[in-house]
This record gives C-alpha cells, sequence and structure tokens, in this order.
C-alpha cells in the first residue's frame, strides 16, 4: 500500500513539474522526489519543444491519434466525476454532496488524472520520437547501430498489414531493401551473403503470399506486383555481378535464378487462371504449383 502511494504522489508530482516547465501555475511545494525528476521532466521539455527530424508518417501520426482517444476514454481522463446520488452523502474531507451529477470533482480523482494524463503525453511524446528514429534507421545496413530498429520496424509493418496481399508486397518491398544493403556490402563477403540470404528469404514469403492470394480468388492481381517486382529485381541483382569477385558472382546468380523460377510460376498460375483451373492442392516455396492447361494453352 505504501510503494503504490509513493508511486502515485511521484507521478502526481512528475505532472506538476511538466505544467511548470510548460509554463503553466506554479505550486509552492517542493518534494523530495524532485531532484530525481529533473532530469524526466528535461526529456520532456525537449520531445515537446523539438519535432523529429524526419517527418511523421500521416498513417502513424492517425493511428497514434485513435489510440490515445481511446486510452483517454478507456481511463475516464477528462471527464467529470459523477457525485454521490444520494443528498447528504458525505464526500472527500467532509464536503456534503448536493445530489447533483458531475457538481465536484475530489482532489484524489483529480490528481489520479491528471497522472494519468501525463503518463498518456509522454508515452505520445515517445512514440513519435521512436517514429523519428524508425525514419533514421531507413538507410542503416548490418553492423550499424540502427539496423536493429530498421527490421524492427519492418516486422511492425507486418504485424499492422491487413491482409495478405499488403503482406506479401511488403515483403517484396523488403526484398527490395535487401538488395541495396548488399550493394552497400560489397567486398564483406560474410556480410554480403548473409544479406542476399535475407533478400531470398523475403522474396519467397511475398512471392507464396501473392501466387497463393491470386490461386485462392482466381485473381491475377497479385501476378501482376510479382511480374513488376521481378522485371526490376533482376535488373538491380544483375548489376551486382559487375566487379563482383568470384564468390560474389556464384552467389548472385543463386539470387538471379530464383527471380526466373518466380517468373515461370507466375506466368504458368496465369495461365491456369485464364483457363478456370481449380486451385491448386500442392505447393512449394513460392506457393501453388499449378497444373499445364488442356490442350498446352
Amino acid at each position: 500500500m505504501t510503494s503504490d502511494l509513493f508511486s502515485r504522489r511521484r507521478a502526481e508530482r512528475f505532472a506538476q513539474l511538466l505544467d511548470e516547465a510548460n509554463g503553466g501555475r506554479r505550486h509552492h511545494v517542493r518534494s523530495r522526489a524532485d531532484d530525481h525528476l529533473a532530469a524526466l521532466v528535461a526529456v520532456g521539455r525537449q520531445l515537446s519543444a523539438g519535432s523529429p527530424p524526419a517527418a511523421v508518417d500521416p498513417d502513424f501520426r492517425s493511428g497514434l491519434r485513435a489510440m490515445l482517444v481511446a486510452t483517454a476514454e478507456r481511463e475516464g481522463i477528462g471527464a467529470a466525476a459523477t457525485a454521490p446520488a444520494e443528498a447528504g452523502q458525505t464526500g472527500p474531507r467532509g464536503t456534503v454532496a448536493t445530489g447533483q451529477r458531475g457538481s465536484f470533482l475530489p482532489s484524489a480523482t483529480a490528481r489520479r488524472a491528471r497522472a494519468r494524463g501525463a503518463i498518456l503525453i509522454g508515452v505520445a511524446a515517445g512514440a513519435i520520437a521512436v517514429s523519428g528514429i524508425s525514419a533514421a534507421s531507413e538507410n542503416a545496413v548490418p553492423g550499424d547501430a540502427l539496423y536493429g530498429m530498421k527490421r524492427s520496424t519492418e516486422r511492425a509493418q507486418l504485424a499492422l498489414a491487413s491482409s495478405d496481399l499488403s503482406r506479401g508486397q511488403l515483403f517484396l518491398d523488403f526484398a527490395r531493401t535487401r538488395l541495396g544493403e548488399a550493394a552497400a556490402l560489397r567486398g564483406d563477403q560474410l556480410g554480403f551473403e548473409a544479406v542476399l540470404d535475407d533478400m531470398d528469404a523475403d522474396t519467397r514469403q511475398g512471392v507464396r503470399l501473392l501466387t497463393t492470394t491470386a490461386a485462392q480468388r482466381s485473381d491475377p492481381a497479385g501476378l501482376d506486383a510479382v511480374n513488376t517486382f521481378v522485371v526490376g529485381q533482376r535488373r538491380a541483382v544483375g548489376d551486382l555481378l559487375t566487379g563482383a569477385s568470384r564468390a560474389e558472382r556464384d552467389r548472385v546468380r543463386q539470387s538471379i535464378a530464383l527471380l526466373d523460377a518466380t517468373r515461370k510460376r507466375s506466368d504458368a498460375l496465369r495461365a491456369a487462371i485464364e483457363c478456370e483451373l481449380p486451385a491448386p492442392a500442392g505447393s512449394d516455396t513460392l506457393g501453388p504449383i499449378p497444373t499445364a492447361c488442356p490442350g498446352g494453352r
């Protein structure tokens, strides 16, 4: 109980200090926790005063706003408290309720609401700051300090994708990103091969999702995305052959062979859809394995 009370008082004092730092009314009190909270208040002012070095994605901003509104509603932040319904019922500190709803806000409730509001603002500011770091990590390559953040952002995008079609397209985008990283790692044999391995894995994941969706829906839209990817990716992967070592060239040719197999699978599925064949029962790492159209169409 004592620990909970102490934590609540720290949160309430933190909210007061944030208010004061942002020009709010000063509270003529001092707390033993002020020295420990000063560093946090300084961080809060920096987050409030300075915008992230990169623009915040509009979708992220909308999603964050929706999350904050939902949290505020759930926690009752900003909502008026309900006074006791029966006249004559004694409220906090001996205050007698009048029977009118919302006639006063108990001081303890007000403090808790301010504390929750301060914490919510801190979460929002931190999320925006993280979005800036995420944007700054876009050009990171394996070995860089921000590379883990870059991959974590990709996993978050996949988790938020609304359909297999969207996830498949994201995986192909990640394969393009891995290709750029491979170009930056030429000369580092182990790093170069590891990134190409990741690139091929992303390619297989994306192709499998898109071809499976196309077969299930009998809709070649996903195959169009696959073919567009293969055309651009194959040309860019082929550029890695120029000036490469023998070991690098051998590894690059494996990725080219995967892209050629992907295009062949996409064309076969498109033909099967045009022939109105049923969705294939068998599959492999590239998705459904279609049967040939009657008469060799």
